[in-house]
């Protein structure tokens, strides 16, 4: 899998609390919708990287979100990563993105 972090960082995190920042700024926009958040998240969590632990049924979830909203690259990485997880861990990742829509689509209403 060849994922590309997509948001700029202008900045090279000196420590933890710098790289969670990154993961919440992520959450934040993607909170507003932000497609490119949902998949920045999705390789943040897949990778393990920017200050989120590796946990691919929340990567799963990230990149499953964003390829339902039409980011291509997120349903390749989504298919990536599901070859390895087993069918309760993507279940999993479907449940907390169906939750995180509603969740969403509440504070929008």
């Amino acid at each position: 899998m060849s994922a590309v972090w997509t948001k700029p960082v202008e900045f090279s995190p000196a420590d933890e609390t710098d790289t969670d920042i990154l993961v919440a700024s992520c959450l934040a926009a993607a909170t507003q919708g932000d497609l490119s958040a949902y998949f920045d998240l999705g390789v943040a969590y897949s990778t393990g990287s920017h200050g989120a632990p590796c946990d691919l049924i929340e990567a799963h979830k990230w990149f499953n979100l964003a390829a339902v909203a039409g980011y291509e690259d997120a349903a390749h990485c989504r298919a990536d990563i599901s070859d390895e997880m087993t069918a309760r861990e993507i279940a999993e990742a479907q449940r907390r993105a169906r939750e995180w829509i509603a969740a969403t689509s509440r504070k929008a209403a």
